[in-house]
């Protein structure tokens, strides 16, 4: 194994919490941003939250010579809200959006409005192929009665799926954005286990920022620390990615993150801390080969179970989140079916006069309209419920059947090591239920 060349790449990533009108000192910050990204001339930038696309046409002008390559992701109600500029020229992007993201009827926390997605573009670094993601995932309100968990995990198996199937060509692979994910969460292990992908803050020779690297500090003045229960300090929800290929090997030389408050200026940058990675990629011309010795089979064994038990766990919780759906999906449709008997009783009330020859009406014609709007209401509402939650129940499904395959691949696989796991480990492996 020899070197060729060594690159150095910079990536930065923020949530810059950009809601016109409803975040605080918004304009201001996003000149503050400018200001930052033109004075450190990162080679890659991956921002979320940019809500209004005239705020990213503001950062393109002010970009324009430091980051002349750019591309703004359009998903949902409001956008995606995620944006990439880049020092080197962008030749393709793609937007895939999550099946599932929150419930519409839950305006207050907003997520599905938002349309969460991953954006990919694709850039030329020298030569070699970068496919670079930027994705927001769901977030997490209540920790301990978490309704929205199975949305999370199933956008974390889209995620992987997607980082897996549009990867396989690249030389290097980085992902960055809001993941809303603790480092052990069910849905980072699953995202980094089936990827590959590596933490830029566990494998970097150098970190500066916050303590335990945490990207949503307690300290924050836009931040409600009683929203961080039970972590006083903060969490670590932010991430910067990587990985390389046969042709490049890529370490994390540095990590830095913004601690709160910036200098000469009266707030922060954004509710989140920024980060931002200095990357070095080394292209390899020489690849080594040859067999596999008993070592390396015991890790990649030990892998394929880790991974068997992560997929299981996760499928689990799309089980559950299924049944909760399917509850709902009762109830809106029982719902809906007593408003039709009201309706339908009503309607024999106002049949009444007709076929009494002319008898009045028993009810005050005002409370007898109000009950039918009340009744028409019910029904609208009930159906529209009625269709999400069949929609919630098809991506929950399918969601749970790509696992049971990956699963049964997994294992299939798993059977090719015999002497690299112990008799009672591949027994629990394959007892597992379809």
């Amino acid at each position: 194994m020899a070197d060729s060349n060594t690159i150095r790449l910079r990536v930065f990533s923020l949530n810059c919490w950009g809601i016109r009108y409803l975040s605080k000192h918004c304009r201001e910050r996003y000149a503050m941003i400018g200001e930052l990204l033109s004075r450190e001339e990162h080679d890659i930038v991956l921002l979320q939250e940019v809500w209004s696309e005239k705020d990213f046409l503001c950062l393109k002008r002010k970009l324009s010579s430091t980051h002349p390559h750019s591309h703004y992701f359009k998903s949902g109600v409001i956008g995606s809200g995620m944006a990439t500029f880049s020092r080197h020229r962008i030749h393709d992007a793609f937007l895939y959006r999550y099946s599932l993201n929150g419930y519409p009827y839950m305006a207050h926390h907003g997520d599905w409005f938002g349309g969460k997605a991953v954006g990919m573009v694709i850039l030329n670094i020298g030569r070699l192929a970068a496919h670079v993601y930027v994705t927001h995932l769901h977030a997490e309100y209540c920790r301990e009665k978490d309704s929205y968990l199975p949305h999370r995990v199933v956008q974390a198996w889209e995620l992987q799926q997607f980082i897996r199937h549009t990867s396989s060509g690249a030389d290097l692979v980085i992902l960055a954005g809001d993941l809303n994910l603790h480092p052990q969460d069910l849905g980072n292990r699953l995202l980094r286990t089936y990827t590959g992908l590596r933490d830029s803050y566990t494998e970097t020779a150098k970190f500066d920022g916050c303590e335990d690297g945490i990207t949503l500090i307690a300290d924050n003045p836009f931040i409600n620390p009683k929203e961080l229960c039970p972590f006083e300090k903060g969490i670590r929800i932010d991430y910067i990615l990587y990985k390389g290929s046969g042709r490049v090997s890529i370490q994390c030389e540095s990590l830095s993150t913004t601690k709160g408050s910036v200098p000469d200026h009266p707030f922060p940058y954004s509710d989140h801390e920024a980060l931002s990675a200095d990357l070095q990629l080394q292209t390899l011309t020489q690849q080594a080969g040859g067999d596999e010795t008993r070592g390396e089979q015991d890790c990649a064994a030990g892998k394929l179970a880790e991974l068997v038990d992560i997929v299981t766990e996760a499928r689990t919780e799309v089980k559950v989140g299924l049944y909760c759906a399917e509850r709902m999906r009762y109830t809106a449709a029982r719902t809906g079916v007593m408003g039709m008997a009201l309706l339908l009783l009503e309607l024999a009330i106002a049949a009444v006069p007709w076929l009494a020859l002319r008898a009045d009406q028993p009810f005050p014609r005002a409370s007898f309209y109000l009950l039918g709007v009340l009744c028409f209401a019910i029904l609208i509402t009930t159906f529209l419920l009625y269709i999400f939650y069949t929609m919630e129940v098809k991506a929950l499904q399918g969601a749970e059947d790509q696992m049971r395959l990956a699963v049964g691949s997994l294992q299939e696989r798993l059977r090719g090591f015999p002497l690299a796991q112990p008799l009672n480990r591949l027994s629990a492996v394959e007892s597992v239920e379809d």
